[in-house]
């Protein structure tokens, strides 16, 4: 093989292994802004912010659910991106276009903790601990705070959407359960539950689907497992294992590449973010994290 031949060889190598493509972006929140950085600025141990998003004053954001959005705690992005899921501790929900910020929908949950689209134009919101919450609360993204279903999970903290499974999971501080939808095509549509699996210790946290895997990364107070959603068994995540009060994973869909948010003991919310391999912590000056998620560039 001449060395003509092998250069591309290498270049298409490389092009394999490389991180993600810089118009990836991390979305970090934690009080009242959402916001995105830069990963390579990341790896250099930097912190650039690429875009804000904050409620206060936004046009399409009725001023009394704007006031709910001081402590935000999930910033989830949907449809390839084009779009941002935003929730807060302090009740507010909204789903707002990216890079726009543009307001297309918004609710109000008692300690919302988390959100998640499901088919059809609907949406799901787990609400944690609080006189109106403990719940799971089902919306129609046709009608603002206008919800249709709701059904009690205490202290409820995290919803995924498993599209080959078509079912729903949502993290209380317990358990984990698996929803069907029921009567979907009408006007009272519902979930059902399936199953539910006791949760390895108390206090669950985050819960996201590990790309490429039939693993479920669930947070609780003291510990990080990993849930095979087809055994329906727990087991040690083999770096996190141990580390109590993460917040939040984020894994790339394509590179693996993680973060993740560990609270500030004896705070909620941390002032730097962490990452896996190489294992290291990024102050993040000014801020204080609670939530951290991919934004993937479709375009590529």
């Amino acid at each position: 093989m001449n060395r003509l031949t092998l250069i591309p060889m290498l270049l298409a190598l490389l092009a394999s292994s490389a991180p993600a493509a810089s118009d990836d972006a991390l979305l970090l929140c934690g009080f009242e802004e959402v916001f995105a950085v830069s990963p390579r600025a990341l790896a250099a141990g930097k912190v650039e912010k690429l875009w804000s998003w904050k409620a206060e004053g936004r046009e399409g954001l009725p001023e009394a659910v704007a006031r709910r959005f001081g402590t935000t705690d999930d910033c989830k992005p949907v449809r390839d991106g084009r779009q941002v899921l935003i929730t807060s501790s302090g009740g507010g929900c909204a789903l707002v276009d990216y890079p726009s910020g543009a307001v297309k929908w918004s609710a109000v949950v008692e300690n919302a903790h988390s959100i998640e689209l499901l088919p059809g134009d609907r949406v799901v919101v787990a609400g944690s601990t609080g006189a109106n919450g403990n719940r799971l609360v089902l919306f129609d993204l046709a009608r603002p705070d206008a919800p249709i279903w709701h059904a009690p999970l205490h202290s409820a903290h995290g919803v995924v959407w498993d599209e080959p499974r078509r079912a729903l999971w949502a993290i209380g501080y317990d358990e984990l359960r698996r929803y069907s939808l029921a009567d979907w095509d009408s006007d009272r549509p519902s979930l059902k539950l399936e199953r539910t699996h006791p949760l390895p210790d108390d206090g669950g946290h985050d819960l996201q689907a590990v790309p490429g895997s039939n693993d479920l990364a669930v947070t609780t107070h003291a510990t990080v497992s990993l849930f095979d959603r087809e055994t329906g068994e727990f087991r040690p995540h083999p770096a996190l294992g141990g580390r109590k009060h993460v917040k939040a994973l984020a894994i790339h869909p394509t590179t693996g590449e993680t973060y993740f948010v560990q609270a500030d003991s004896p705070e909620w919310w941390s002032r730097s973010l962490r990452s896996l391999d190489p294992p290291r912590t990024i102050p993040v000056e000014g801020e204080r994290l609670y939530k951290a998620r991919w934004l993937i560039d479709e375009k590529r």
